[in-house]
């Protein structure tokens, strides 16, 4: 019978591995990352400010916040301008006219007729961004009610002619179910205040024929439009475009031009020049309604000049504000310049603790700014505080309008130029030698 051993049947204990050291739950989920010296510095400066100098910083901020929001009104009342101004415009004369070209037009009674071709309606409604193509036409007369008279331009629409949203018209739009012609018109609610009519009164138009006899109609008001602009307001009212073509001779398919409008003044170039260079000949041309209205365009781009110069002064005036709070708070740091360069800190890192300094005291002013800005805005935009006179500004209330990157742009550039110009003062950090400035501390 075997004999069997016990240590034959007994595994060998396994060899240990040698224990591992200990390790922190700091050291497991805490990364570590190098402190910027300079901004902690400045961080530290700014909150520990007591005194005198604690309202010098609070009052650098305030300025840069004032600065900025000057900046982002001027920017948005600008804006608002221009866009108000466009609206109202575009609203009644569409964004592109194409007409005939015509020398004498300006002193004829009658403009010689184009003919509507249907074809090219087509053309340009199936432009990228055109909303409508309306065939109208124009002719002046003179209307009389109640003892008043009033010299106006008279616009032919058809009964597809939508007004845009930037035109309030009270009473009712024209009726074109008569088979002949409507007898109702639309006027501004200036030339009916003139005229001391109302809707539901009947108007008499006189159209003049050179020598001749002028023809009279006798039509109601329908409605009254109001677009705040004078220069549309004064000189035009709406009817329906077969009374001009029974009054001027024409067949039902005489007109003086096409209205486009467009989903924005921003295509009117573009889609002028398409329509000039690829769907018309002569004596047909397009202009858009910018060429038509010059003055009122200068006088836009002159707001524009006046908001980008008064953008200028602010941002010069908080660059010298900040310049001067930052030479003072060096001149009265002067002893820890010092002592920071005596313990080997180089000019480069002494240079950023002060623009560290500025760039702080910059972004709270900017933030405030933004903020007294936005809530200015909004206050606007709600309640229409500011007024203005319509017959001088075509609009009753001061107009707003934020864009975002108008925004973004002023406050990069606000704190770009900030930290830029706080160098200048930041060179007098130079002329600081420990040993002098130490030795009275």
């Amino acid at each position: 019978m075997p004999v069997f051993h016990l240590t034959s049947i007994v595994p060998r204990p396994a060899l240990r591995k040698p224990a591992k050291e200990p390790v922190s739950y700091l050291q497991k989920n805490l990364t570590f990352t190098p402190l910027n010296l300079p901004f902690f510095i400045a961080r530290r400066y700014l909150t520990r400010q007591k005194g005198a100098f604690s309202f010098i910083i609070r009052l650098a901020v305030v300025a840069t916040g004032l600065s900025v929001a000057v900046m982002i009104l001027s920017m948005a009342v600008v804006t608002g301008f221009q866009s108000t101004i466009k609206e109202k415009l575009y609203s009644f004369n569409g964004h592109v006219h194409v007409s005939s070209f015509d020398l004498t037009k300006s002193s004829s009674v009658t403009v010689p007729p184009i003919y509507l071709d249907k074809k090219l309606l087509a053309e340009m409604q199936r432009i990228p961004h055109v909303l409508q193509v309306t065939p109208f036409a124009q002719r002046p007369v003179i209307i009389q009610a109640k003892g008043h008279m009033e010299g106006i331009q008279l616009k032919g629409v058809d009964g597809h002619y939508r007004f845009s949203p930037g035109i309030d018209i009270s009473g009712a739009h024209i009726d074109y179910t008569d088979s002949t012609y409507s007898r109702q018109v639309l006027l501004s609610e200036g030339t009916a205040n003139r005229l001391d009519v109302k809707t539901g009164d009947t108007v008499q138009l006189e159209f003049l024929n050179g020598g001749a006899l002028p023809r009279l109609r006798r039509v109601r008001v329908a409605g009254l439009y109001h677009s705040g602009m004078e220069e549309v307001d004064r000189f035009f009212a709406i009817c329906d475009i077969r009374l001009l073509q029974r009054m001027n001779g024409w067949t039902a398919d005489s007109i003086n031009a096409y209205q486009v409008d467009l989903e924005s003044d921003r295509y009117a170039d573009s889609v002028s020049d398409y329509i000039h260079y690829s769907l018309i000949i002569a004596p047909l041309e397009s202009i858009t309604v910018a060429e038509n209205y010059p003055n009122i365009f200068d006088w836009v781009n002159l707001q524009k000049l006046n908001g980008l110069i008064l953008m200028i002064i602010m941002a010069v005036v908080s660059l010298i504000n900040m310049g001067a709070v930052l030479v003072i708070l060096m001149v009265d740091r002067a002893a820890m310049i010092g002592l920071l360069k005596a313990m080997g800190m180089p000019f480069k890192g002494t240079v950023s603790v002060f623009l560290s300094i500025g760039g702080i005291i910059g972004a709270a002013g900017i933030l405030l700014g933004n903020v007294i800005a936005l809530g200015l805005c909004w206050v606007q935009l709600k309640f229409g505080i500011l007024t203005l006179p319509e017959e001088t500004y075509s609009m009753k209330y001061a107009p707003v309008k934020i864009v975002w990157w108008h925004v973004v742009g002023i406050d990069l550039a606000s704190l770009v130029l900030f930290v830029l110009c706080m160098w200048l003062p930041a060179l007098y950090i130079r002329t600081i030698q420990p040993a002098k400035v130490l030795q009275f501390k």
